[in-house]
């Protein structure tokens, strides 16, 4: 079966806020790698608007606003001025992780592991999905969020992104007084810095470097979401 990847994302942003923080724009669109990222303006909405996938055949990912796409992969865009090179991951939340995780699959996503350790905000679980060269990590609310906010019945919703960016200290400039500290993630011989509030996007964003061990895999499935080094739950800083 093929697998499933990202053809384009759509956010509710602006694209002069994109641009003024160092990506390439060129109309309301920008390509990340391989990804279309489409900024619908502020008006659209709020956060990751939607999804188009290729190598599907149904839409229905308990909540994740999704469409088929049979547009043929582009070839990988080049660096933007910031730094950034592609996406890492998408994260999204569920309430009820069994019944997401079971129609992300039915759907024809890849799941390569289930992570049964709490983050340090109190997500009890998260599933990893691979999509070609990007993951999507689907984190379960922690209890006491699902109770404020309603109960299990609610569907899955998405989150955050993390890019990865080759210079980090490339990304510091263009994003300035807005990126917070760069400090060691949890993959070795990575760094990360997450996006502040104050660059005014409407998802919480993390850059990390693309530094690996020359023998070791890329392999962002074994280890918990860098986004989710900030709370899911709270405010962005």
């Amino acid at each position: 079966m093929t697998q499933a990847t990202i053809d384009e994302l759509t956010l509710a942003d602006d694209p002069e806020r994109w641009e003024d923080l160092g990506f390439t724009i060129t109309g309301d669109r920008c390509q990340i790698g391989t990804v279309r990222v489409r900024l619908a303006g502020s008006d659209a909405g709020a956060g990751i608007l939607s999804w188009s996938l290729r190598g599907i055949e149904r839409t229905d990912m308990d909540g994740l606003p999704t469409t088929i796409s049979s547009a043929p992969a582009p070839a990988a865009a080049g660096t933007h001025p910031n730094g950034v090179v592609a996406i890492d991951h998408i994260v999204a939340m569920t309430p009820a992780f069994q019944r997401s995780t079971l129609a992300l699959t039915e759907a024809g996503l890849d799941l390569r592991r289930v992570r049964e350790e709490p983050t340090p905000a109190g997500a009890p679980r998260q599933a990893f999905f691979r999509l070609g060269t990007e993951i999507l990590e689907l984190v379960q609310e922690p209890q006491e969020v699902v109770e404020r906010a309603g109960g299990p019945e609610r569907p899955a919703h998405f989150w955050g992104l993390a890019l990865r960016a080759g210079d980090l200290s490339r990304a510091g400039e263009a994003f300035g007084e807005h990126l917070g500290e760069v400090r060691p993630a949890v993959q070795p011989g990575r760094l990360i810095a997450t996006v502040r509030r104050s660059a005014g996007l409407c998802v919480p964003l993390a850059l990390m470097s693309d530094e690996r061990p020359a023998a070791q895999e890329r392999s962002p499935v074994q280890e918990r979401s860098p986004v989710q080094e900030r709370s899911p739950v709270q405010e962005r800083p």
